[in-house]
């Protein structure tokens, strides 16, 4: 099969690969009709990955068809439209049974294509592990686009909002206003809120979340403003979205006494300056970490049947999987107004 594989920093190819087969027969087999890049991606594309593999194939949003199934899947059969969550867990344990994979005792891999140890989904084909599990049908009244947003950006947009303790008439500030920050911006109306701040540099990303009723800012003026607005209180609940120090402490800058901070701007810094200081004298709730889908899918699937939330909105190129390479410089450079990159094999 084709698929995208990493060979060092801006050095992915559109090559030959393995077929994936199946190791258990708990596993399924996936044929990718559509897959998409994550911001995420980036970190692997500018050579800071999560191992020292090459070779592998990237990427962890994908939707398709199941093709094989081994003897030992029982919710799925061969025709089943299917979304891949991003990380993946071994669907037997007490973590995953309640949808947190992650927490998964077993650990089958965590996430496709961060290293060789599970193959990613910018791909022909996908071997699912656990796949009862780890490939969900795709539900009546959510189109395929939906689903894929679903696979991990629409499901961490919600999932930062909801960390951030968002509640009916807060005041809120989302920074970074790529794909999931958009989608952030929407879950914080469809929460209650009753003002939504965001910021980012770009004027056409600004554009959108204005469209989607926000108070779009750049990042050089939204204090000033912000403390304006709200007569020095600052907002209640903050959503960073990038995962660079600078904009972590910005966040915090950003939030009131008594407010919350929500970080899921991937992160790989080791010696944050953190005002602990300053965070135990206003008193601030202060969360991080990385999204388990299975658990925000629940509420996820009717706001999109009913249109509450339009993630498919957000998807700004569709290019065929043979123009990877491009697709990852585009997205890098945010140039023709590159939002969302989903391929198509």
């Amino acid at each position: 099969m084709k698929a995208l594989r990493y060979y060092g920093a801006r050095d992915v190819r559109h090559e030959d690969m393995d077929d994936p087969v199946p190791q258990s027969d708990r596993d399924a087999i996936v044929q990718v009709t559509a897959c998409s890049i994550c911001g995420s991606d980036l970190h692997i594309y500018h050579g800071h990955g999560f191992s020292e593999d090459t070779g592998f194939c990237v990427g962890h949003e994908a939707v398709g068809e199941v093709v094989e199934v081994g003897r030992g899947v029982h919710r799925l059969k061969v025709g089943d439209k299917v979304m891949l969550p991003a990380a993946v867990g071994c669907g037997s344990c007490r973590s995953c049974l309640a949808g947190n994979v992650a927490n998964c005792e077993f650990n089958l891999g965590s996430c496709y294509g961060l290293s060789a140890r599970l193959q990613g989904s910018q791909a022909e084909a996908v071997r699912v592990p656990a796949a009862d599990m780890n490939a969900v049908p795709v539900p009546d009244g959510v189109s395929m686009d939906q689903a894929l947003m679903m696979t991990d950006a629409l499901s961490t947009a919600w999932f930062g909002a909801r960390n951030a303790d968002i509640r009916p008439g807060s005041s809120v500030g989302v920074i970074g206003l790529g794909p999931i920050g958009l989608m952030a911006v929407e879950s914080a109306f469809v929460m209650g809120a009753h003002v939504v701040y965001a910021i980012d540099p770009i004027p056409e990303r600004r554009a959108l979340a204005e469209a989607a009723g926000a108070i779009a800012l750049h990042p050089d003026e939204a204090l000033e403003r912000i403390k304006q607005d709200t007569r020095g209180n600052k907002l209640d609940c903050v959503v960073e979205v990038v995962g660079s120090d600078a904009t972590v402490d910005f966040a915090l800058r950003l939030v009131a006494r008594r407010g919350t901070v929500s970080v899921i701007g991937v992160q790989q810094s080791r010696r944050f300056a953190f005002p602990l200081e300053r965070a135990f004298a206003a008193g601030l709730t202060f969360r991080i970490g990385t999204c388990s889908v299975p658990e925000e899918l629940p509420a996820l699937f009717p706001l999109v049947q009913s249109g509450r939330l339009r993630p498919e909105r957000y998807i700004s190129h569709r290019m065929p999987l043979s123009e990877g390479a491009e697709a990852y410089r585009l997205f890098e450079a945010r140039e023709a107004g590159a939002l969302k990159m989903v391929l198509q094999p």
